[in-house]
């Protein structure tokens, strides 16, 4: 075996940088580095707009929601052309992909030049387009005032069609600056289908009356389920203040104790370096809610700790992309998702975040398993850590995890998720002043506040632009016609309802990661909510396992090829090839691609999200931990403890998996039957081919 070597952790305190926060919620192009005044604008602003989310916390406006959050748009799309470049060419992540590279920044992205004229004249319209709807502005065709533009829905004049056309313009273009040019093309063909649709034949599913181009206006500008629904709502109100805390969070060095504790539990370990790696992304998750920038997180941290253990870059990239992703699906921040989620169902969000308890923990058990096995396979050298004692680092500062507690034993005693994360913020501001070098000072306080809500500038435009989608949606009648033909596709091979339900899930996943190929997270779970979601709850299935469903594969398009986000993210860390990682972040990831199909084709997988009695929930949690570890065993051919598996033994494995995982009782006994005869298989390999037999150290695999 070979000599440990001895690694030692980076110990800066800035060990997430604040212009990476501010993909936190979404992955995102980067923005400016601004200086002098101009960064002293967008301070104030972002200051002014963190406390304005404070302030509706506690007192909220009296004029309602949509009144604040006219004015939470007006404060952030502005700022969306003066923090980012108009960079028209084509983006980098195409051209990544089409080269077959990582993708780098773009020096023109990221570098230190201002806005120009374009961009302050864009800043200024969008002002007057958020505003424009309260402004006291007589009109020919009613009053001024915000109580006479809501008199108008339905009866727009002139100006209030073209002041709708300009902010619609405007979210399309900012939505292109901070995400890429997809979610506005998608956004413009949902709106080409309200105005064009009907001059479809009739006969058609999906053929509607037809909407001219002033009631779409009406329809995104003014009413409930276009600019200011349910996505932008959930932006300004939870999103926020979770970026917020996020912020505070790492400037109180959070995140650096965070990996060194994750160093230290396993710095004894043969395979400390990967157990580090997966660890810190599980921790980091807690508090970030994106899945590349935790990527790129502990990549910078954990890489040349992997590099010195032996991993081949595309095997770390994949494994970092990975543990990133799990960030998202991590209670207690999730992902923005996850708050829509409370919002469209009326639950509180400890509900939601119950529900991903146990298919959270599936996950990661997934990703251990398959480090345990490549560090086998692969020949790993092991690595010893130059961390201290886990305990006396708890000792010493444990205290970051009191934050995190507080906001679930908060919700806990019923109070709002809102309240619950500001209380957390204000604890975690006070418990810094624990560590002379990270106390949060009121300089580094409003660092912090600022970079919180520029975290958050991304996801703001694209859940308003979200609604788009989601007003033509509910105008058209889209949805349900969307989600009859999803069900008669189905229906078409068998009328068995099980295997109509199955097949529609299948459906329903294939056409959820082909959506989130293309467009962020948040407005993949918006359009699978509305379109796909629709169908499984006509075939019975409940919402809270509907939900999950299109949640878990909208976050899941972070690591599907052929542009797995997080994977592109890691192989820019590691320098590995962009195509071999992403294959390796999808064998790492792939239990939960068969998590949501479980709790979804059976009435026994609601278990997996903690709904049932107490017996329901273990057996689906048991049964379901060990058809991810007979999948992991097949996905890396090696059966930890034992050695090698075989071509026969993978495909045993993986129909051993797949069984396991339909939670009825003949199929988890076939499973397990199955899993036996691929364990007894290894067993006589191994025989045959001596203790050693199967890879050699240090060999590929």
């Amino acid at each position: 075996m070979a000599e440990a070597e001895t690694t030692a952790l980076r110990t800066d305190p800035a060990l997430i940088d604040p212009t990476e926060l501010a993909g936190r919620f979404e992955d995102e192009k980067p923005g400016r580095v601004l200086t002098g005044p101009v960064a002293l604008v967008l301070t104030a602003a972002t200051l002014a707009i963190g406390l304005l989310a404070l302030w509706q916390v506690f007192r909220p406006l009296a004029q309602g929601s949509k009144y604040y959050l006219i004015f939470f748009l007006a404060g952030v799309l502005p700022l969306v052309f003066l923090a980012y470049p108009a960079d028209l060419r084509l983006p980098r992540r195409l051209r990544a992909v089409l080269a077959g590279r990582p993708s780098a920044p773009d020096a023109t992205a990221t570098g230190r030049s201002g806005p120009s004229r374009v961009d302050w004249l864009l800043a200024a319209a969008a002002l007057a387009g958020c505003l424009y709807p309260v402004l006291p502005i007589a009109l020919a065709g009613g009053g001024g005032g915000y109580d006479a533009f809501l008199d108008r829905q339905g009866l727009l004049v002139g100006l209030d069609v073209a002041m709708g056309t300009v902010l619609l313009l405007l979210l399309l273009e900012g939505c292109r600056r901070t995400t890429g040019w997809i979610l506005p093309a998608v956004c413009l063909v949902f709106l080409g289908y309200g105005y064009y649709g009907g001059l479809l034949p009739q006969t058609w599913a999906v053929a509607h009356a037809g909407l001219d181009f002033g009631q779409l206006v009406d329809a995104f500008y003014n009413s409930d389920s276009g600019f200011y629904g349910t996505p932008l709502d959930v932006a300004a109100t939870y999103i926020v203040l979770f970026t917020i805390y996020g912020a505070v969070l790492d400037l109180s060095g959070a995140g650096r104790f965070f990996v060194n504790l994750s160093a230290a539990a396993f710095r004894r370990s043969r395979t400390a370096a990967g157990r580090t790696a997966v660890a810190s992304g599980f921790l980091l998750g807690t508090v970030s809610g994106s899945g590349a920038a935790t990527t790129v997180s502990i990549g910078a941290v954990t890489w040349p700790i992997l590099r010195r253990a032996g991993y081949p870059p595309e095997r770390a990239g994949g494994m970092l992309a990975a543990a990133g992703v799990g960030a998202i699906l991590s209670p207690p921040t999730l992902g923005a998702a996850a708050f829509i989620i409370a919002e469209y169902l009326g639950v509180s969000y400890l509900q939601v975040l119950g529900w991903a308890m146990v298919p959270t923990i599936l996950y990661y058990l997934g990703i251990v398993l398959s480090v345990e096995i490549d560090a086998r396979r692969s020949g790993v050298r092991p690595a010893t850590l130059a961390a201290g004692s886990a305990w006396r680092l708890l000792a010493r500062s444990g205290y970051h995890f009191a934050s995190l507690f507080a906001i679930v034993g908060l919700l806990a005693v019923g109070l709002s998720a809102t309240r619950a994360v500001v209380l957390a913020t204000l604890l975690a501001v006070a418990l810094s002043f624990l560590d002379r070098a990270h106390r949060l000072t009121p300089a580094r306080l409003v660092a912090a506040l600022s970079t919180g809500v520029r975290g958050v500038l991304a996801v703001t435009v694209v859940c308003a632009a979200a609604g788009v989608i989601t007003a033509t949606t509910t105008k058209t009648g889209l949805g349900p016609q969307a989600a009859a033909l999803l069900v008669g596709a189905a229906s078409a091979v068998s009328s068995e309802p099980a295997v109509v339900l199955a097949l529609t899930a299948l459906l329903a996943a294939v056409a959820l990661s082909l959506l989130g190929l293309a467009v962020p997270v948040t407005a993949s779970f918006v359009i699978g909510w509305v379109i796909i979601g629709p169908a499984l709850l006509d075939l019975g299935v409940g919402a809270p396992a509907a939900a999950m469903f299109v949640f878990y594969f909208a976050v899941l398009s972070e690591v599907s090829p052929p542009t797995a986000l997080a994977a592109v993210a890691a192989a820019a860390v590691t320098g590995g090839r962009l195509v071999p990682t992403m294959w390796h972040t999808l064998r790492y990831a792939l239990p939960a691609y068969l998590i949501p199909l479980a709790f979804v084709v059976t009435p026994t997988g609601l278990g997996l999200l903690g709904i049932g009695g107490p017996r329901q929930i273990l057996v689906a949690t048991v049964v379901t931990a060990l058809g991810v570890a007979v999948l992991a065993v097949a996905a890396g051919g090696w059966l930890p403890g034992v050695g090698p598996a075989g071509v026969p033994e993978r495909v045993i494995g993986v129909a051993a998996g797949l069984t396991l995982l339909w939670l009825q009782p003949v199929p988890a006994a076939i499973g397990a039957v199955l899993a036996g005869v691929m364990t007894v298989g290894v067993f006589v390999r191994r025989g045959s081919t001596g203790p050693s037999g199967g890879t050699r150290a240090g060999s590929p695999a």
